[in-house]
């Protein structure tokens, strides 16, 4: 368990809120949800995205901590890289709670999905669809803890199907174009790919392209729950088979009530884990963030 200054605050809150992106539906359902948690409490919110430039994020934390906010949400675009701005709002006085991405440094609390289970539900539903045996790829992404998590958690599910073969894992950086690219160049290199893991749904959408594109049968599995992801599941034939989903915003939510209690001075555990939900065909229909 944490805790911070337990001197009771009774004045509005400020809450800060940083995310490593906002061009994605991910984040942005993440960052309508903390508006109308933010509204229904009477809270003050100040929003900032660091377009996955950490030079910009540690900016937007110094910008933030001059406007005098009084706890700091960090969605961090580089786990190791955003110390320095979580140093400054320690030094400032300012709690931090890292939401989604794990961040280096003296952190309040963390509030994000299991995702070594994301990888390793999605790729242990993969390596069964594919009978045990295969050859399969891994698209990378950037580095936060959440990422590494999920591969590390994909190689362990792959790693008990003896016949289950990882011949490259590369970095599509969970961006749509980039992952299509990286799909096409691996698809080029290893026509006989039977499988896929993204670490993420955008990346996936890429993946799916450039696979659809080969006329090869690759079958796909991801991380996130994008609604444009889970139609494409839906269909005929699809390659993209699961998504181990996240909770956006039930994790937000989480995450800015920790900051209303951290505000009153009570003690708040320093970790809170969201559990995710494998998505497939069969239940894809009853699915939504």
């Amino acid at each position: 368990m944490a805790s911070v200054n337990t001197q009771a605050q009774d004045t509005p809150v400020t809450v800060g809120m940083s995310f490593q992106e906002l061009n994605n539906v991910y984040f942005v359902t993440m960052q309508r949800a903390l508006e109308a948690r933010a509204q229904a409490n009477n809270a003050t919110l100040v929003i900032f995205d660091a377009r996955h430039d950490v030079a910009k994020q540690i900016n937007d934390v110094e910008d933030m901590l001059q406007r005098g906010i009084d706890v700091l949400l960090l969605n961090p675009t580089d786990s190791v890289g955003i110390q320095s701005a979580v140093l400054s709002a320690e030094e400032a006085g300012v709690p931090v709670i890292a939401v989604d991405a794990q961040a280096e440094g003296p952190i309040t609390a963390f509030v994000g999905s299991k995702n070594r289970d994301a990888g390793y539900q999605a790729c242990y539903y993969l390596a069964e669809q594919l009978g045990g045996e295969g050859k399969v790829a891994i698209l990378d992404g950037i580095p936060v803890v959440p990422i590494l998590q999920r591969v590390e958690g994909c190689e362990a599910a792959l790693g008990e199907f003896d016949g289950i073969q990882v011949v490259t894992k590369q970095n599509g950086r969970q961006d749509r174009t980039q992952a299509m690219t990286v799909t096409e160049n691996i698809l080029q290199s290893h026509p006989d790919l039977n499988g896929m893991f993204s670490v993420n749904d955008v990346g996936s959408l890429g993946a799916l392209t450039a696979i659809q594109a080969s006329g090869l049968e690759v079958k796909l599995a991801s991380v996130d729950g994008n609604p444009e992801a889970v139609r494409a599941m839906q269909e005929a034939d699809s390659p993209l088979i699961a998504i181990a989903a996240q909770h956006p915003r039930q994790m937000v939510e989480q995450a800015f009530d920790l900051a209303l209690a951290v505000h009153r001075g009570e003690t708040v555990p320093a970790e809170v884990p969201i559990d995710i939900e494998l998505v497939t065909r069969d239940n894809a229909a009853d699915f939504s963030w």
